[in-house]
């Protein structure tokens, strides 16, 4: 099931940024587990950290000037913030590139891993890494909604609770294409939902 599921990973175009000016670039990875039930491996920021702190995110962070590419900076990211070793990684193809409130591009790679990896979190960094079945976002148990009015228009981004974990913000419109992608979940981004709605 995975292979067919990655397939449209790896044949998807994503959508590009209408940027006018340059922004600063960073590059996160969306690690799927081969396993099968396919999770998703998941960050909690640690609560000092300067942005994002005490946050939900992906692996990844800001590309250095001498990272080849923004696959480079994913991959090194991830081995820095959770011990992720680089050639463990199938990196299957880009997600649409977001824009941070921070005013960072941010581009999410999609990839696979084992699923016997031990984690080895940066304690800087990291406060906690773990993993929630794909099939869990699958049919949108979102907590609740988001607005965020952003280049126009606005968004209905789902906040979404696992466990102790709150997962919104850019990660959930991550996780929101990539179900959209693998499962035509149809869930949109830019109409209300029925549920109640925060701005």
């Amino acid at each position: 099931m995975l292979d067919e599921l990655l397939h449209r990973v790896s044949n998807h175009t994503p959508q590009d940024l209408e940027a006018d000016r340059r922004f600063p670039e960073a590059a996160v990875l969306v690690p799927i587990t081969r396993s099968e039930e396919p999770e998703l491996v998941l960050t909690l920021r640690a609560s000092g950290l300067s942005t994002h702190g005490g946050e939900v995110a992906f692996p990844g962070g800001r590309r250095d000037p001498e990272d080849p590419d923004l696959v480079f900076t994913a991959l090194r990211e991830a081995e820095e913030e959770i011990g992720l070793p680089p050639g463990l990684v199938e990196v299957i193809g880009p997600l649409s590139p977001l824009i941070s409130l921070h005013g960072i591009k941010v581009t999410p790679y999609v990839g696979v891993i084992p699923d016997f990896v031990e984690y080895q979190a940066n304690d800087a960094e990291i406060a906690a890494v773990f993993s929630v079945p794909l099939e869990f976002f699958r049919k949108d148990p979102r907590e609740h909604t988001h607005r965020i009015d952003y280049q126009g228009r606005s968004w209905y981004v789902p906040s979404y609770r696992f466990g102790e974990y709150k997962i919104w913000g850019l990660t959930a419109i991550m996780i929101v294409e990539l179900v959209n992608l693998l499962f035509d979940a149809g869930i949109d981004l830019h109409k209300p939902p029925r549920t109640f709605i925060n701005t």
